[in-house]
């Protein structure tokens, strides 16, 4: 029996986002490649293919490739989409480091709406453009950013 979800969780969201990225790099997507991208086991890999396979999200024949749907193709894209947003507010706004924007945008993505990214995107678009238009007023806030310390 097919098991619906309503929401995929961030296991599901990433095991999508893996699959999208390895289409688009490699053309294809094996169980083995994803395995070895997400750092589990092919069991692991199989039993959330399925699952995404009876949400209508990926397609999978026995040993052969995973390939998303239409369906699976946006779920992924807004998925994608979101991560972009928040490492552009989390590395261009914040200047954060490229590799903790990276993993920090990841971990968030998961647990924000989408409402909450389309506004950073809108608040860091009217920073960017209203006040800090010339270069040297983003020099002196990425030094007062990076000078303030943890207390």
């Amino acid at each position: 029996m097919a098991q619906k979800i309503n929401k995929l969780s961030a296991v599901l969201e990433n095991y999508l986002e893996t699959i999208a990225a390895l289409i688009k790099e490699k053309k294809v997507a094996r169980i083995c490649d994803i395995a070895k991208a997400l750092g589990v086991k092919s069991p692991s890999v199989n039993v959330a293919i399925n699952l995404l396979g009876e949400n209508g999200l990926v397609t999978h024949e026995k040993y052969g490739y995973v390939d998303l749907t239409l369906k699976g193709v946006k779920v992924a894209n807004k998925i994608q989409r979101k991560h972009d947003i928040l490492f552009q507010f989390l590395n261009g706004l914040l200047f954060i480091d490229e590799n903790t924007a990276a993993k920090e945008a990841c971990e968030i993505e998961h647990s924000v709406s989408g409402e909450t990214v389309r506004r950073l995107e809108k608040l860091h678009e009217l920073l960017r453009k209203r006040f800090f238009a010339k270069k040297e007023d983003m020099d002196n806030l990425r030094d007062y950013l990076i000078s303030v310390k943890e207390k």
